[in-house]
């Protein structure tokens, strides 16, 4: 542990045991006006969430200090570390478990200037496990031909060597729809969408003769590309996702849809663009990956287990703050109520914050894979994962029992939260787009707590946005103490969720579809990328 990382653990430390300023918390200290229950653990957490809530410090020294959670990488490592530090000072048993191993990879600076025909600094960004620069670069930034077939696009590529190739399409507006829709004329707002549309489908066809964007990338690598700029725009003001690279040894940038479409204008136009770039970038080998697991013992069911859930990984772009800090957060504040409110539960309460999500679930899929006895044990499971949002949805995932206890718990929830709440009965099994798939596939009952949107799909998933900034704390108070009510009365029930399975609707050629089946984690990096 270095001693800035120390720093930081005492730092978060001693902002978690002081409680938010009053102004923060919202409620003063009152029980809410509708609290159905007379129970008094409920009302406890009631007032442990909602009104000396530690989500604001807890959130602040993840996303701030530590920041992105890219697998592998050593703001990932830290993170680990650090839950640890946090769950020791709640006085809960916690570990990191090593699932796999997976490709290491460091950031360091990135500046990208566009230094001919005028000077401008440009928003950029390495996309993730990108190779760096070795120092600083320059070279002319092209645009890709407009080949007819792979013959005209090889004739091209001694073009592309020693430059910056543009390969994605070039916005002709980055205004988002919505702003047109709010000022343009009708008939504006269906013109500009029609030359969009035009504008795509011709660079669409020009790719098409230049192969896949795998192939694409690689042989501008092979032709001596000083780097490949790529732009995904998220279709919000002055917001792009960040992936990862499709090569090794070349630099990659995503650049921003305004910087983008400059570069392009100027490389079509035949105006002479010069791009300087530093990137500083290192590959740290094959290195473990974990989960942190977290643990109350049960007092009474000791061998069954309710179970609280949130990926930790995350993207690199941004601050990994909604997708998915809010979801740590939220299991990690859930796990300090519990332990405050209730420390002797009749069954064992356990948090998984997983790595490699965003690579395959493959942190969650390797748990359950590992830990069949508690699949087995499974009473229920709480998986957050989608924003800032508070919880709004929840579906019993294809459980045809699961709606009675759900109906039961949130009947006892004070209406400030249970209000905001639609069950979804009996829902549908999740395929793989969280966690909670890992173990509903096996037809344990897990569940996942849908938030609302606060755009998220266009501003925070996955983008270079994801950031502190977006996170709104009463949302997150809410969740906190809405999972960790939801925990406790799954603790206390006298039956775990029961399994029984809905009748699978038909497919499109009349078939019953099948459950998910569980899919084989990946152990390390070389057996699945996405």
């Amino acid at each position: 542990m270095t001693v800035a990382f120390r720093r930081l653990v005492l730092a978060a430390g001693v902002l978690s045991l002081a409680p938010a300023p009053a102004a923060a918390q919202g409620f003063g200290g009152r029980q809410p006006n509708s609290f159905p229950s007379s129970d008094a653990t409920l009302r406890r957490m009631w007032t442990l969430g909602m009104d000396s809530s530690h989500t604001y410090a807890q959130a602040q020294a993840l996303m701030d200090s530590i920041g992105p959670r890219l697998n592998g990488s050593p703001g990932h490592k830290s993170g680990n570390e650090w839950l640890l530090s946090m769950y020791k000072q709640y006085g809960i048993t916690a570990r990191n478990e090593q699932y796999g191993t997976w490709k290491a990879w460091r950031r360091g600076v990135t500046h990208m200037d566009l230094v001919q025909p005028r000077v401008r600094s440009l928003e950029a960004t390495l996309l993730a496990w990108s190779a760096g620069t070795k120092g600083r670069v320059e070279g002319k930034v092209v645009t890709l031909p407009a080949a007819t077939d792979s013959a005209s696009f090889r004739a091209w590529l001694p073009s592309a060597r020693n430059a910056f190739v543009l390969v994605s399409f070039p916005e002709p507006t980055c205004r988002p729809d919505e702003n047109y829709r709010e000022y343009a004329t009708p008939e504006r707002f269906e013109q500009m969408q029609a030359e969009r549309t035009a504008a795509r489908q011709a660079w669409t066809q020009r790719m098409r003769a230049l192969g896949s964007a795998n192939d694409l990338h690689a042989r501008l690598a092979e032709a001596g590309a000083r780097g490949i700029l790529t732009s995904n725009w998220s279709r919000g003001w002055g917001v792009n996702k960040i992936f990862s690279t499709r090569v090794e040894g070349t630099p990659v940038a995503d650049v921003s849809c305004e910087d983008y479409g400059l570069l392009h204008r100027l490389a079509e136009k035949n105006q002479g663009p010069v791009v300087r770039l530093e990137a500083d970038a290192r590959m740290l080998g094959e290195l473990p990956v974990f989960n942190t697991i977290a643990e109350i013992r049960g007092t009474e069911k000791p061998e069954e287990y309710v179970m609280l859930s949130a990926h930790f990984d995350s993207w690199d772009g941004g601050s990994g703050a909604t997708d998915n800090g809010t979801g740590t957060v939220t299991m990690l504040e859930a796990m300090r109520i519990l332990k405050a409110a209730y420390p002797n539960p009749k069954r064992t309460i356990l948090v998984g914050h997983w790595g490699g999500e965003e690579q395959g679930l493959n942190g969650s899929r390797a748990f359950a894979a590992d830990h069949p006895e508690i699949v087995k044990g499974l009473a229920a499971l709480f998986n957050q994962d989608n924003g800032t949002g508070r919880v709004s949805n929840i579906s019993t995932g294809g459980l045809v029992d699961a709606g009675g206890f759900f109906a039961r718990w949130i009947a006892m929830l004070p209406s400030d939260i249970s209000r905001h709440i639609t069950l979804n009965v009996p829902g549908m099994p999740g395929g793989g787009g969280s966690d909670y798939a890992s173990f509903l596939c096996y037809g344990a009952p897990s569940f996942s707590l849908g938030s609302n949107s606060w755009e998220y799909g266009t501003y925070t998933w996955h983008t270079n946005r994801d950031t502190f900034d977006k996170i709104d704390f009463g949302e997150i108070r809410n969740n906190a103490t809405l999972t960790a009510m939801l925990a406790y009365l799954a603790s206390e029930s006298p039956e775990p969720v029961a399994r029984t399975q809905r009748v699978m609707p038909s497919d499109s050629t009349g078939q019953a579809r099948p459950w998910p089946a569980c899919t084989t984690p990946a152990r390390k990096s070389s057996e699945s990328s996405r």
